[in-house]
């Protein structure tokens, strides 16, 4: 016997796929629209599994009220940007890589303190930013968040079975743990 249980969550977040590539005979045209700087109102559903039911739940609901606020804290209204993506000194300059402050959830922020003194619309152009160590495709976006969220529920012992993650209401990417 299995159970599985879903919770969904969503957020607006920016991005650009920078590695975008098009076979016409398929696309119909050439026109590479995700290299460009756009946004979207993403979805994510976490899907938990378990074997044996604890207090008659494969875990309460409010156990995943911690990603939520990672999702809205971290990544509601950011540009998620590849660290490899070949603007990313155009899109972010004076940013040192090596300053980048690394949070355990695989990504980076850029370290404000040395633009405290800086006028505020130049700080909100680098706090708006979340750097990722991958092309933020819905692909490799649905990966990230079934690893955050794994690595977390491990605690509880929850198992995450897989991630989906919608970018638009019509295109969906599923990861399986």
């Amino acid at each position: 016997m299995m159970w599985k249980i879903s919770k969904e969550f969503d957020f607006c977040y920016g991005h650009r796929v920078w590695s975008q590539t098009l076979d016409v005979e398929f696309s119909l045209d050439g026109c590479l629209k995700c290299r460009h700087l756009h946004g979207h109102q993403g979805k994510i559903l976490v899907y938990l599994e378990a074997t044996k039911l604890n207090d008659g739940m494969v875990t309460d609901f409010k156990h995943l009220n911690w990603f939520k606020a990672f999702l809205d804290d971290v990544l509601d209204h950011k540009f998620i940007l590849d660290i490899n993506d070949p603007l990313f000194s155009t899109l972010l300059p004076h940013i040192d890589k090596n300053e980048l402050i690394k949070y355990d959830e695989n990504y980076y922020l850029v370290n404000l303190t040395k633009f405290q003194n800086l006028e505020s619309h130049i700080k909100e152009l680098y706090e708006g930013y979340v750097i990722v160590n991958f092309v933020p495709t819905s692909e490799n976006l649905s990966a990230w968040f079934l690893n955050i969220v794994q690595n977390k529920m491990e605690k509880l012992g929850i198992k995450v079975s897989h991630v989906e993650f919608l970018e638009t209401p019509k295109s969906k990417s599923t990861f399986y743990a």
